[in-house]
């Protein structure tokens, strides 16, 4: 005979196939392992709008101050043609230049703030700000050439290609379509002044970006619905793997039942041991049995001590005979006993009297009254 087991058969190999949704715990050890759903392409989308955006308004103030930055530069060559004859060239150079770069960081600085602001917050809004490192330390797992090669032939990769296709496709025919209808405004720009060369070609320049921006975001918005779809779709587990996690984290059911049965054993215990200072037992008289302590020095009304149905029951009664303590039957009272007052607890006002009654009658009986 031949031994084989079925699990090996199952799609996703041994534990059967994924199709449980991942619990909040994996979804939690996922994230402090920087496993989270989001796309590169929907940062730089916003970016590069922005970006653009930024541009279309800032390019007028932005051209005339590197209108004043050339003029002026221009306006120093006889200047520095005059240090270069008194020998002091070099420091003169290195302290212009200087001031130069610290106005051209000025100048870009704006667009630097908003490309680090836009493209921290998209991060932000995507995955929530929860910072791990786990992401830069080397796995050794990513130098096996089987997994090199699934990750080439994987759905990502045919995604990542389809992607670039889609990206090289739309922005050739973007510059295409507008280089076109500009076509005759590009033809007669060596018979126009300078600055309005510049202005048209700028014109040019910045609607054909803002354009390529928006098409960006289109396939980044739908390249991060692909992404949440795959993560969910990577997170998910085997009833197997629910079952394992749900040990780690509650315990193995049948420890805690062990656990919940002992528990009951020993508050069991303890309550047969409280049934001798009973006062009385009241009894359905086969299916309920409820121990009723009175002392007016401690509790203001009558508790229960004990209390158990069936074989319980049958214990109850059994130890109040052995230790002398009247059985009193009573149906009503002693439904009423065990379904509504827990263990330890003094008993409704609305049972005072049937209650009370009983109580005279054994204190009666044993000649306390």
């Amino acid at each position: 005979m031949l031994l084989y087991d079925l699990q090996l058969f199952a799609k996703e190999g041994p534990g059967g196939e994924k199709t449980e949704e991942a619990t909040p715990k994996k979804l939690e050890d996922a994230r402090k392992e920087g496993q989270v759903a989001k796309s590169k392409e929907l940062a730089v989308g916003f970016t590069l709008f922005a970006m653009f955006v930024l541009l279309k308004i800032w390019v007028t103030t932005l051209g005339n101050q590197f209108l004043t930055l050339f003029k002026s530069t221009y306006n120093l060559i006889p200047t520095l043609s005059s240090q270069m004859a008194s020998g002091d060239t070099v420091w003169y150079f290195y302290t212009y230049f200087q001031r130069l770069i610290i106005r051209l960081v000025l100048y870009m600085a704006p667009f630097i703030l908003v490309a680090v602001a836009v493209g921290f917050t998209t991060e932000i809004i995507q995955v929530k700000w929860k910072p791990t490192a786990k992401p830069l330390q080397p796995k050794f797992n990513k130098f096996n050439p089987i997994n090199g090669f699934k990750r080439i032939f994987s759905l990502q990769s045919l995604v990542e290609l389809l992607k670039s296709i889609a990206k090289i496709v739309l922005i050739g025919f973007l510059v295409y379509s507008t280089v076109r209808k500009q076509w005759p405004n590009i033809l007669i720009l060596l018979d126009l002044p300078i600055l309005q060369g510049i202005g048209i070609m700028g014109n040019l320049v910045l609607n054909l970006g803002l354009k390529i921006s928006a098409f960006y975001l289109i396939i980044a918005f739908l390249d991060f619905a692909f992404q949440k779809w795959k993560f969910k779709e990577d997170m998910k587990m085997t009833k197997q793997e629910v079952k394992d996690e749900y040990k780690q984290s509650e315990g193995d059911p049948q420890i805690k039942g062990q656990i919940r049965q002992k528990m009951m054993q020993a508050s069991r215990r303890r309550m047969m041991q409280d049934i001798p200072k009973a006062d009385v037992v009241i009894t359905n008289p086969t299916h309920f049995a409820v121990a009723v302590k009175y002392d007016a020095d401690s509790f203001d009304a009558p508790i229960v001590v004990a209390k158990g149905a069936d074989h319980v029951a049958a214990k109850i009664k059994e130890v109040a005979k052995d230790n002398k303590v009247e059985i009193v039957e009573n149906k009503p009272l002693a439904r009423m006993l065990y379904y509504n007052v827990d263990l330890g607890q003094e008993i409704p006002p609305e049972l005072y009297k049937a209650v009370a009654d009983i109580l005279a009658y054994v204190y009666k009986i044993q000649g306390k009254i």
